[in-house]
């Protein structure tokens, strides 16, 4: 063999229809959707010969007890001539939407030229009989291929009309394929929203797949409306609060937009029913709008966007970036206009959608000042909206984590004192950022040492009855890095508040985590907080509390000692931290004490 000598790749074909039904296609159900684009395709490339000619799809399935079903898939469209035969059907990823066959591949569904492999996934032979509307007397071309990779092709003798038939029996074990009712429920699927007309025959009985896409509608008349959302119920199998218009000029793109009735977390993403010129691409499809627009479910049609091999998803392009920016343009004005003139329904919207509107506000600084108002927040006082909040107060307090929020929400509830609760996702930069740009929204991070401020100081009395007792809980605590301090304060029936400042809370982390580590990492964790300038948390105990002031009042140190360890365990557990590998031993080993403790003090008695 010498350096200039040329050779063909070899193409086994089993192998091949292997890959593409395990791997392209998501299962052998396209080979449906796959007919149907290539009998849309030749209906298109006739109308180029013939340009008020009126396509048809017919796809009969034909039953019997003595043999296998059949499929015959029929379609008038521009058919084959014998050489585009032997090009088109036995050269693999030959396709006749990219040759010269037509000027205008942008009016085709199709482009990788592997769709009729498609249906040797659920036969082992595939029989086309075809005949070309390109000149006068074209014969009929019957065409056989076989999974083992061969094919002939001969001419036939009698008369056949223009356009294509394709001939199906199942594979063994793709029987369920060729059922009528699956046949009828495939080719609805894929192409009810389909120009040209398809019909499913069996056992005598016609049916027409063909229905009015929803993109074509006006949301605007209530009778439609109310159509278009039993619509939405009847393909996404769920209730949905309103229904509008999507519009994309760089994707070509289509339809409507569900809005959700129920509240989704920020991170879901909604699958979308997505069509590419009219015959369903996907239906679990989450590209086509921006990640904030969680709280709607789209169905669409897009001209201009790029499908994948596969015909399941878009190429992640610019073209699609700008689409989704389109879209999501769409949304932000819906919610802008439905803010602006129908407040009573944007109110009932946000009750549910608060979570969206927020993702969106953000990063939209106009969208935010329109919207601020009406986002609710999670407060000390109970749940409110912002201009609620701010027509109580006039400085925006906020903790910014639930954490905090949940360490000081009783004392401070019990006090009248309006906290937010930031600690939800986007609400510490929705607050700061409206800081920014409202002159008037004077905003504070709340410290819980604040509320200490407020607490209601011991008598000289009470301050020298309880003196012993205060020196004697702080000394008990020093180990965990934690102050005793006995003040009075609400609610009564809270027995203590633990608080901490930031770099108390850093050095607790730090210290949870040198719990389950050993050696070198252990040492480097210690390293954090070398430089972390030493700060001890404050446990305040409630002297308004009964059991407090009985603690208090207890002679015997043990007993109280052993009492202000387990208050000192409630407080954290009531705070959400969690609990130091030391204060797990304290909790077993108090726990026990103070049985230890009252059962020898009966005893005593």
């Amino acid at each position: 063999m010498t350096a200039s000598d040329q050779n063909r790749f070899q193409v086994e074909l089993r192998g091949l229809i292997d890959l593409l039904s395990q791997h392209l296609y998501s299962g052998p159900h396209v080979f449906v959707r796959e007919l149907l684009q290539n009998g849309v395709d030749a209906i298109q490339a006739r109308r180029q010969i013939e340009p008020q000619h009126e396509g048809l799809i017919e796809i009969e399935v034909i039953t019997s007890a003595e043999s296998d079903p059949t499929i015959i898939f029929q379609d008038n469209g521009v058919g084959l001539t014998e050489d585009e035969v032997h090009q088109f059907l036995a050269t693999i990823g030959q396709s006749s939407k990219r040759g010269e066959m037509t000027s205008r591949p942008e009016d085709f569904l199709g482009q990788f030229g592997i769709g009729l492999l498609s249906c040797f996934t659920v036969s082992d032979e595939i029989v086309v009989l075809t005949r070309s509307a390109k000149g006068d007397n074209q014969p009929g071309i019957e065409w056989r291929g076989s999974t083992d990779g061969t094919y002939s092709v001969r001419k036939l003798t009698q008369a056949i009309p223009v356009g294509t038939q394709i001939f199906l029996q199942p594979s063994t074990g793709y029987e369920d394929y060729f059922e009528p009712q699956k046949v009828l429920k495939l080719a609805r699927e894929y192409g009810s929203l389909l120009q040209p007309k398809i019909t499913v025959t069996s056992n005598g009985q016609t049916d027409v797949v063909n229905a009015k896409a929803p993109w074509h509608q006006d949301t605007t008349n209530p009778q439609v409306r109310e159509n278009l959302l039993a619509y939405g119920t009847e393909v996404f199998e769920r209730n949905f609060l309103d229904v509008f218009p999507l519009h994309s000029t760089s994707g070509g793109v289509t339809g409507v937009a569900y809005v959700l009735s129920e509240a989704v977390h920020a991170g879901s993403r909604q699958p979308h029913r997505v069509y590419l010129k009219d015959m369903l691409l996907s239906t679990k499809t989450h590209e086509v709008l921006p990640e904030w627009a969680f709280f709607v479910q789209c169905v669409v049609n897009a001209s201009q966007l790029r499908p994948t091999a596969s015909r399941e998803s878009f190429y992640e392009d610019t073209v699609l970036e700008r689409t989704r920016q389109e879209l999501g343009d769409c949304l932000r004005r819906y919610l802008v206009e439905m803010a602006q003139t129908q407040p009573r329904r944007f109110e009932q919207l946000i009750a549910v959608h608060h979570l969206a509107v927020k993702a969106l506000a953000v990063d939209d600084d106009e969208c935010l000042e329109l919207f601020a108002d009406w986002l609710p927040f999670q407060t000390s006082l109970g749940t409110m909206t912002l201009a609620e909040f701010r027509k109580q107060n006039s400085v925006i307090r906020y903790v910014p984590s639930c954490d905090q929020f949940r360490q000081i929400a009783q004392v401070a509830a019990s006090e009248s004192l309006a906290v937010i609760n930031a600690g939800y996702v986007y609400d510490v930069d929705i607050l700061t950022r409206l800081s920014m740009i409202r002159s008037d929204f004077k905003l504070e991070e709340f410290d819980a040492e604040q509320l200490s401020d407020r607490f209601e100081q011991l008598s000289q009395s009470e301050r020298e009855e309880t003196l012993e007792f205060e020196r004697l809980a702080d000394m008990t605590l020093q180990r965990f890095k934690c102050a005793v301090e006995i003040a009075k304060f609400l609610p009564s029936d809270l027995p203590s508040l633990y608080v901490t400042d930031a770099n108390a809370d850093f050095i607790r982390s730090v210290e949870q985590a040198q719990d389950v580590t050993e050696g070198v990492w252990n040492d480097m964790l210690g390293d954090l907080t070398r430089d972390v300038p030493s700060s001890y948390a404050r446990l305040y105990l409630n002297y308004s509390n009964p059991l407090i002031k009985r603690i208090c009042q207890l002679g015997q140190s043990d007993g109280q000692r052993r009492s202000v360890e387990m208050v000192y365990i409630q407080a954290l557990l009531l705070g959400h931290f969690p609990l130091k590998k030391s204060e797990v031993k304290l909790l077993n080993e108090g726990l026990l004490g103070l049985l230890d403790w009252a059962v020898g003090g009966q005893d005593n008695e």
